[in-house]
């Protein structure tokens, strides 16, 4: 048994994190939602209501003294993050370490960049749904822009490559939720704006798996111009397969073949224990 000490009192008022519009009561509640939603906080956590929260609330009027300096000579935000975190101790060097870096790969992208960022860290993570949502307000915003560049904040630019991106990532999002159809159409609008033979394997990948064995060798044989991409998107799944026969779950699943035959109680326990612990895994994320 774990048990952690908590830092600090229990707040009456909550504060809620900007960016992430989350409530805490408390500094552990504040670490937690800080490390989980890194990649998407940026400077407006650095602010005098937050240290408002910590001394008056939380009690701890000596963190809140030692961040005064950071908010106001304009610290970096992974260096606030960390006094945090190292003060209350709710977490080892690990994962301050990954949330550091988390930090630091949201520092100096433009608002745009920083939003795709977002989605894709929650592919990542797969929050495949929210992500989709994400990525879909992100394309709302650039009005579905045709041609090679719109302008867009600050005199930017925002080109195909970026466009392509965006929906090929949108794609495995649609893919992660096994919405092959779905997935196929955005990896192909992304080989629309990005003729790279990444998109296009991808593109058949989907393709692949949305339609039966005939289907796809129908549609493979009628985009000839395609060929190369076939052979290729063969050869990696076969490097699939190769990797997956290595891995413990398939071994495992290998030697229940049999069991059913010898053992027959015994396999269809074992089916309810994987099947429970598969629903787990789903539910939790």
């Amino acid at each position: 048994m774990r048990i952690s000490v908590c830092v600090g009192n229990y707040a009456k008022k909550p504060y809620c994190i900007p960016g992430v519009e989350l409530n805490v009561y408390s500094m552990e509640e504040l670490c937690y939602c800080i490390k989980e939603n890194a990649f998407f906080l940026d400077t407006s956590l650095m602010e005098d209501g937050l240290l408002d929260w910590i001394e008056r609330e939380c009690g701890l009027r000596e963190l809140a003294k030692g961040l005064y300096p950071l908010v106001h000579k304009q610290g970096s935000l992974s260096a606030f993050v960390l006094v945090i975190l190292r003060y209350v101790g709710f977490y080892d060097e690990e994962a301050l370490q990954e949330t550091e870096s988390l930090l630091r790969q949201g520092a100096g992208l433009t608002g745009l960049e920083k939003r795709k960022s977002q989605m894709d860290y929650l592919v990542k993570k797969k929050r495949f749904r929210q992500a989709l949502r994400g990525y879909d307000e992100l394309l709302r915003s650039l009005k579905e822009v045709q041609g090679a560049d719109a302008s867009v904040e600050k005199g930017g630019s925002v080109g195909k490559e970026f466009l392509a991106k965006i929906w090929h990532n949108k794609a495995v999002a649609y893919a992660g939720l096994m919405f092959y159809g779905k997935a196929a159409e955005c990896f192909r609008i992304a080989y629309e704006w990005d003729r790279s033979e990444e998109y296009c394997v991808d593109y058949l990948a989907a393709k692949r798996m949305e339609l039966s064995e005939e289907e796809y060798v129908n549609f493979a044989a009628s985009h000839g111009e395609w060929y190369p991409c076939t052979l290729e998107l063969e050869r990696k799944l076969e490097r699939t397969m190769e990797e997956w026969e290595q891995q413990p779950d398939y071994l495992r699943l290998s030697n229940r073949k049999d069991q059913k035959s010898r053992d027959r109680r015994g396999f269809y326990e074992d089916n309810r224990r994987l099947t429970q612990a598969l629903k787990e895994s789903y539910r939790a994320e």
